[in-house]
């Protein structure tokens, strides 16, 4: 079975769709099978994936209320080198009903059953909340990757959703762990960032990814073209920051040792 990750935080903007987009085609560059699942009704996953969130058969939505398996809905998209299961606004309504479904917070593990061996990695992007959109992804994934801006109440942030994570984890889903903290849209210029970074490096220890995303204009602009950075400018320090990310996930999985810490270049 391929290693699903959840890409996760209850505040939004803080890269967790750039980050879902662009770890998955960093993973798909390194010859890895991946399945980019959207499970945000904004479709923002789908659209960055040069997917039309418009014009859309089968969505996320339909395979959590089951009227199609996920085979159907899944779609490879050559122009990236992934598998994405798409949304639209049409997830909202599934999230409303899942309210009244039996075992609702199961829902996209049991889809996910019969093509998991399939992949090397399945990514989850996740809405900005923890509702049952969130709850499902989490009760599906072996671990959650939270990207986070170094600001004034990051850590406050990321101490309510551990907590949520931990209470999954010990009720319906025991092999979930916090598989890392990613700071994203970091400056050095700024004075707080620093700060911030210095906590978060204190607080989550080995769990704090070396590797940081930059605030960078390219990585920006690459969702307006529908596109990962790395097929929009390669040579963009936004794209060396998610190639070293995928590095170091794969690092840790084959159980290397943690390299230096990196950015991008240029």
């Amino acid at each position: 079975m391929g290693k699903i990750l959840t890409i996760a935080n209850q505040k939004g903007g803080v890269g967790k769709t750039t980050t879902s987009v662009n770890l998955a085609a960093s993973l798909a560059a390194m010859r890895r099978r991946v399945l980019l699942i959207d499970m945000d009704p904004q479709g923002n996953a789908t659209m960055g994936s040069a997917v039309d969130k418009h014009d859309l058969e089968f969505t996320s939505g339909d395979v959590l209320l089951g009227r199609v398996s996920i085979r159907e809905a899944i779609q490879y998209v050559e122009a990236v080198g992934f598998s994405l299961l798409p949304a639209n606004g049409d997830l909202t309504e599934a999230e409303v009903a899942l309210m009244q479904a039996e075992r609702r917070e199961f829902r996209l593990k049991e889809a996910l059953a019969p093509v998991a061996g399939e992949f090397d990695y399945i990514i989850i992007d996740c809405p900005p909340a923890l509702n049952m959109l969130t709850v499902n992804a989490l009760v599906a994934a072996h671990g959650v990757v939270i990207p986070m801006q170094c600001e004034y109440y990051a850590l406050e942030g990321l101490t309510a959703l551990t907590g949520t994570i931990e209470s999954i984890r010990r009720s319906v889903n025991p092999d979930l762990e916090i598989e890392g903290v990613l700071r994203t849209m970091y400056d050095p210029r700024n004075n707080l960032a620093t700060d911030v970074s210095a906590q978060l490096e204190q607080h989550c220890g080995d769990r704090l990814y070396q590797t940081i995303i930059p605030r960078n204009v390219r990585l920006a602009e690459a969702p307006s073209y529908g596109l990962p950075i790395l097929l929009y400018d390669t040579s963009s320090r936004g794209a060396q920051a998610y190639v070293a990310l995928a590095g170091e996930i794969l690092r840790r999985h084959r159980g290397d040792p943690p390299a230096t810490a990196a950015t991008g270049s240029n």
